[in-house]
């Protein structure tokens, strides 16, 4: 079928970046530490001629304490909850963005260069609206199979690796290969039939942001739509 007209829109990597930082950085929490901390102790200086710095110590073990420099002293220079984290944009870029990002869906040598398996294939990809009628992951993988996504299923499901190193402990232990995002017109029962596939988001066609469809700020993620949910970011986007 033939397609919308955003998808005619001039990719801009930068403008597309712009607007991925600024997303992430609005799901980031201001934090700093206590306006005490380090500082809850009764040591105090023993004066100058005795030898040693004249900083805060202990009265027992002459150990010293509150300076930046001592275990467990204060920090010199702690992280402000002042400070704004949020890296803002204008409306205007953000839909320009989610527009070159959409182009660049349908760019085969931008989807190629993101690591996706798309040897024979044309993108992006549009199947009927019966899609959206699947309960069953097996009927989806069954599907994705005919219209030439084996090899990518193959790719994400390999593409599952422990990450090296202490950022493991910390919430992030597994390293997921990102798959296809999948435009569908919900609430319906695909949306629950997507989820055990890894790596691979679901969207709708008013939810479409461009950190769903660039991850990271790389343009030409491959995309799955329905003819509906095409026909709608038409209208949405023109």
């Amino acid at each position: 079928m033939e397609l919308p007209g955003v998808f005619n829109t001039a990719v801009r990597p930068d403008v597309i970046k712009r607007a991925v930082i600024s997303s992430q950085s609005a799901r980031l929490q201001p934090y700093g530490p206590l306006d005490v901390a380090g500082k809850q102790t009764s040591a105090e200086s023993i004066g100058k001629g005795r030898g040693m710095a004249r900083v805060r110590r202990t009265a027992t073990r002459f150990r010293a304490a509150f300076v930046p420099q001592a275990v467990g002293g204060r920090r010199a220079h702690p992280p402000k909850v002042e400070k704004k984290l949020e890296k803002k944009i204008n409306d205007k870029e953000r839909r320009l963005a989610i527009r070159s990002a959409i182009a660049a869906t349908s760019r085969l040598e931008l989807v190629a260069k993101r690591g996706h398996r798309v040897d024979s294939i044309q993108v992006p990809i549009v199947v009927s609206d019966k899609f959206d009628s699947l309960d069953k992951t097996v009927k989806v993988r069954e599907l994705l199979g005919k219209v030439g996504l084996g090899k990518e299923l193959e790719r994400i499901d390999e593409g599952k690796k422990q990450r090296p190193g202490i950022g493991k402990m910390r919430g992030r232990r597994w390293r997921i290969r990102r798959g296809p995002i999948f435009v569908v017109d919900g609430p319906c029962p695909v949306e629950k039939a997507l989820r055990n596939l890894p790596g691979v988001d679901v969207s709708r066609p008013r939810l479409l942001n461009a950190e769903g469809l660039a991850p990271g700020g790389v343009p030409g993620r491959l995309s799955v739509w329905t003819v509906s949910t095409l026909k709608a970011v038409g209208e949405i986007y023109g």
